[in-house]
């Protein structure tokens, strides 16, 4: 059964900058999961920045995210595909995020969002070449 899960659940409200718990991420067939970022609510003149990071033991996380989404500002949904199977020595994941706020309004940033992910088909190891020819 394909694995599924939150790394941040749905509905967590956000003020300051951190991360959320570890996941083992032995048990997947794939090693490939569908990542779905859903912001429920914000406040103007603020930012998000979500990223996974992976670890071997769950204890040393490195110095760079295997997954880096792209800077969020206003509520929606952002998707992207996490491959596992290029770092096939990570056996943990976890979120981190930060959080920056500018202006003259409130001096914290507040975001509500979650993280889903869904275990999805491996991605092909190659992708099929398209012989093109060109027109006379």
């Amino acid at each position: 059964m394909a694995m599924e899960f939150d790394l941040i659940p749905q509905g967590t409200l956000l003020k300051e900058n951190g991360h959320g718990v570890a996941v083992d991420v032995r048990a997947s067939a794939t090693r490939t999961f569908f990542c779905v970022l859903v912001i429920g609510d914000q406040i103007e003149q603020e930012s998000a920045d979500v990223a996974i990071w992976g670890s071997t033991d769950g204890e040393n996380w490195g110095t760079h995210p295997i997954l880096k989404l792209p800077q969020q500002f206003y509520r929606g949904e952002t998707r992207a595909v996490l491959d596992l199977t290029l770092v096939p020595e990570v056996n943990f994941i976890r979120a981190a995020w930060e959080l920056n706020r500018w202006g003259r309004v409130a001096p914290l940033p507040m975001f509500v969002l979650g993280l889903h992910l869904t275990e999805i088909p491996a991605m092909p190891a190659r992708v099929p070449q398209i012989q093109m020819t060109a027109a006379k």
